[in-house]
């Protein structure tokens, strides 16, 4: 099994995501490989609370160019966790 800290990568912090933490759905990128059932038990050890649904997307890399060269940019995976009405905030985006 993975570690925690290791599927949860970090916050996305946008103007949508912010939006949305009204309504206790924080955003995270996530790693590639975890599935829900990880990331939910990921956030429920790192910030002990419950959490009553996920979604996930997969993000695919935009293709970049420099100069005559192109490359794409990394894959990525992004997880919407949804908060039960009796858990608290987090306390990481508090600050936001």
């Amino acid at each position: 099994m993975m570690d925690p800290r290791d599927i949860i990568k970090r916050p996305v912090i946008t103007e949508h995501s912010s939006d949305l933490m009204a309504e206790k759905k924080y955003t995270f990128e996530v790693s590639t490989k975890a599935n829900r059932t990880q990331i939910k038990d990921a956030v429920e050890l790192i910030f002990g609370v419950k959490v009553e649904q996920v979604n996930t997307m997969n993000l695919k890399g935009k293709f970049k160019r420099m100069g005559r060269h192109g490359g794409y940019r990394p894959d990525r995976k992004k997880a919407v966790v949804k908060l039960s009405a009796d858990s608290k905030e987090l306390e990481f985006f508090e600050s936001v």
